[in-house]
This record gives C-alpha cells, structure tokens and sequence, in this order.
C-alpha cells in the first residue's frame, strides 16, 4: 500500500496516513487519547511506539504501520502561521502481510482465497498488535471527527489493493458504528474476573462453590508446600535482572510450545522505562532463585494479565503466578476488573465469568463477502449457544 493520502471526507479535516508514531508525537498522540472513554494503556504513545521502535511489529515482522489521522484545518483557516494543526482523530492502522498474533483467527478465509487463486495477502488491521483486549479503535475529538474517520476508512479500504480490513477488539458502540458503515460483525468470548469490593482473598472464595473453593485451596497449598515464595514488583522498581529474568521465562513458554515469541527483551525494557506506572512482575521464587513470573499491565481500574513463564516444573505454579497472585494484588488495590486475556474455559473454575468481544470485517470481493457473512451468522448463533451454556456453569454460589 503506498502513502498516497485519499481525498478528505469532508473539508474541515486534513487527512494524513502515518508510518511512525514520531509523525504525530507523543503529547498529540496521548492528548487524544486522554479524550477517550476508558484509559487504556495498550493504546499509549509509550506501549504503541515501544512495539514499533523495537522491531516486534513493524514492516519487517509483517506489521507495517499505516496509520490514519485526521487533522483540523487551523494552520489553512487564520493568518498566524504559528498555529499548529491540533490531532482531531486517530486509527491504529497495519498492513498485514501475515495473520500472527492477532487472536481473531481468519486462517480459513485465507486459505478460501488461496484455494481460489486470489491473494489475501496483504490485508488491513487495526489492532493492538499481540494484544487481545478491548479498547477503542476509532480515537476521536468528537462525534463529527469520528463520523470523518469512518469516511476515510471507508475510502481507503475501497481504493487500496487490499484484499480486506479488520477491526479486532472495538468496544460495542464503535463496533455497531462499524456496522453500519458496512462491516460484518463477528463476536468472541473472553474470561474476566470482578471485583465488588472483596475484603480478602478468603472473601472472594466465600462466593464460590464449594468444590471451587476447595480445589483452589488446594492448589495453593501445593505451591507454597512446594516452598515456592512471591514478589510483586512495580514498573518503578524492576531491576534490569527483572526484565531478564522474566524474558527468559516468556520464551522458555514459547520454546516449550515450539513458537516463535512475538516480544524481545528490548521491547519489555522499554514499557519499563517509559510507562512503569502501568507495570506488575509478579516473581516466583524457591531456595532463594527465581523460577517463574509474569507480566501484568494495570490502571487503577483494570488488570490485564499478559505473559508468564517458568524455568522449573512445580505443579499448579501457573495458575499461582498468572491468577491467584494477581487476584490478590486487585483486592489489595481495589481494582474492579481483571481481564485475563484470549480464551481459556478452565478460568471460570478461578472466579472468571464469560464477556463478549467484537471484531469488524470489510472484504473487498462481493462474493467473498457473501461467504462471510453466512458464516458469521451460524457463528454468531454458535457464540450465543456458547455463551448460555458457560453462564449455566457460573462458579459462584446461588445466582452469583
């Protein structure tokens, strides 16, 4: 795709389409931001530009950044030519060369393609990349900015080689904005745990089942028999053996499930040094050595669970380190939410409950098209099915 700008949807925005975040500039970027419904640190200039800076998604790794922008027209509209034009909206944009680390799986619409003789490849994606969590897409100033950047996309999706665009992870409203711009909507499913105010740890298991409540114990009490301790360790505080340390835990999990890690060191120490507010490494320790940790993203609001590893085999040390930890820590700071990432029934035996997710599809042949969309109805239909069976199944006592 080249960088040639489409025509402006309307004449009170100037559009302009972004290889690099430095295009724009951090205080631009995180200003609008600031403007959005929730503060979600995946979109911020440091978590955004860390990805980019270090190689783990960027052209060369199958993600190249395109992103759409939408400026006002101060600068053309008054004679002080020390005006600057003021950021009025903003889409994570990617030319995909690939479908890795995405999370909403199109590997059979691809395959159809090739199958047909046609390319998929490349196609449109805005996302987070490797980041299956919630949070806006279309970042705008206001409603009549945000209408103007679902033109844009509009045009550019039709005057692009392209063979698609991709919205992962709206929230609601954008996704029914998307929808009725002509995307076909697709949902998922995650696990999240909430949080009303539990007093402790034992407060929360209190509202479980019974046979949950005793299984968790138990599986606490095998990690801590097995002399294993714990650290929890803000952004602030985390040494450079931290990131190392849980590095080598992140690709000991990849190499042991024969993939390729998404991330690098550099990646991680880079969200270290420029969002440490945002950072938790929980370290798992036996003898006096690490042996395990994962890396968690927080506000004061919300807990994203990420990555974990380990170097030794102990058992139910996983669930310690990637849930019953963190679990601990969102009590202690009265944090309402913890999204535990893609997939994942066995949460709901830890306190999880089912959320739907969104996603966005535009394809560019009708027939392909067509294809889709009955597909995704039968889907949609299979998600619902899905959805009423895991709420039967709900883990909390009585009506939860």
């Amino acid at each position: 795709m080249n960088k040639q700008t489409p025509p402006p949807p309307t004449l009170k925005f100037t559009p302009r389409i972004v290889s690099s975040l430095d295009e724009i500039g951090q205080p631009a970027w995180d200003a609008l931001l600031a403007l959005q419904a929730e503060n979600n640190p995946f979109l911020s200039f440091a978590f955004l530009h860390a990805l980019h800076e270090t190689g783990c998604a960027s052209e060369k790794s199958g993600w190249q950044p395109q992103y759409l922008t939408l400026w006002d027209n101060a600068e053309e509209n008054t004679n002080d030519t020390a005006t600057v034009p003021q950021l009025m909206a903003a889409l994570p944009l990617y030319v995909k060369y690939h479908s890795y680390g995405e999370y909403v799986f199109d590997w059979a619409w691809a395959d159809a393609y090739q199958r047909s003789g046609l390319e998929y490849y490349p196609k449109l994606l805005s996302a987070i990349p490797f980041t299956p969590v919630t949070g806006s897409r279309l970042l705008a100033r206001d409603a009549a900015s945000a209408a103007a950047l679902i033109d844009l996309l509009k045009t550019l999706r039709v005057d692009t080689q392209t063979s698609s665009t991709h919205i992962l992870y709206p929230p609601p409203e954008q996704a029914k904005a998307l929808h009725a711009a002509g995307f076909l909507l697709r949902s998922g499913v995650q696990f999240h745990w909430l949080n009303p105010g539990y007093r402790d740890f034992d407060a929360f298991l209190d509202t479980l089942e019974r046979k949950k409540r005793k299984n968790i114990r138990a599986e606490r009490r095998k990690v801590a028999e097995a002399g294993v301790t714990f650290r929890h360790v803000r952004g602030v505080d985390a040494t450079e053996s931290d990131w190392v340390f849980f590095n080598r835990c992140y690709r000991h999990t990849y190499s042991a499930h024969h993939s390729t890690p998404y991330l690098n060191l550099a990646f991680f120490q880079r969200i270290g040094a420029t969002m440490p507010q945002n950072i938790l490494l929980i370290v798992a320790e036996r003898a006096g050595r690490p042996i395990a940790s994962s890396l968690l993203i927080h506000t004061e609001t919300t807990l994203y669970g990420r990555y974990w590893g380990a170097i030794e085999e102990v058992p139910c040390l996983h669930f310690e380190t990637a849930y019953y930890q963190p679990l601990e820590f969102c009590i202690a700071q009265k944090i309402g939410c913890f999204e535990g990432g893609a997939q994942g029934e066995h949460k709901m035996a830890r306190g999880f409950l089912p959320q739907k997710t969104w996603s966005a599809h535009w394809l560019a042949r009708q027939d392909f098209s067509n294809a889709v969309a009955n597909f995704l109805e039968r889907e949609t239909d299979d998600i619902e099915a899905y959805m009423d069976e895991l709420n039967d199944r709900n883990p909390f006592k009585g009506d939860g």
